[in-house]
Parts: structure tokens; sequence; C-alpha cells
């Protein structure tokens, strides 16, 4: 039975406020799991697929209107 994602809501927050939640919230969770981040922020867009490829994360972005929300599954 898979669980459901972990969410990280940073809209609003401008970076590095929106990679710095992710990051911790990452930190406390299990390798494999899911955390979804929505953010506002268009450095978003850049700076949270640069954290996940430096650290080994998958990192998937979906964007529509000024919503930014990347699904990630944290490495093993």
């Amino acid at each position: 039975m898979a669980t459901e994602p972990e969410l990280v809501d940073a809209r609003g927050l401008k970076c590095p406020l929106p990679v710095l939640k992710m990051e911790k919230r990452l930190g406390a969770l299990p390798p494999g799991a899911v955390l979804v981040v929505l953010a506002t922020d268009s450095m978003a867009r850049i700076d949270i697929p640069l954290y996940c490829r430096q650290n080994h994360h998958e990192c998937r972005l979906d964007a529509a209107n000024d919503l930014l929300r990347f699904t990630i599954i944290k490495a093993s």
C-alpha cells in the first residue's frame, strides 16, 4: 500500500527558503519517500532541480500559471 507523499508548502517564499524547507523535510524521510514541494518563486525552477541532481534525488516539475509543483523521490 502506497503512503501519501509528504508536502512542503513554500508558496510565497523567496529562494533559498523553499530549498531549505525541502532539505529539512527530506532529511527526516527514509530513502524512496516521495515529497511534493509547492513553490511560486521562479528561482525555485532552477534551485530545486539543481539541489536534487547534486544529491541524486529524482525530481519532476509540473508548472501551471505561477504555481510550481515538484515531485521528489528521495535517493537511496
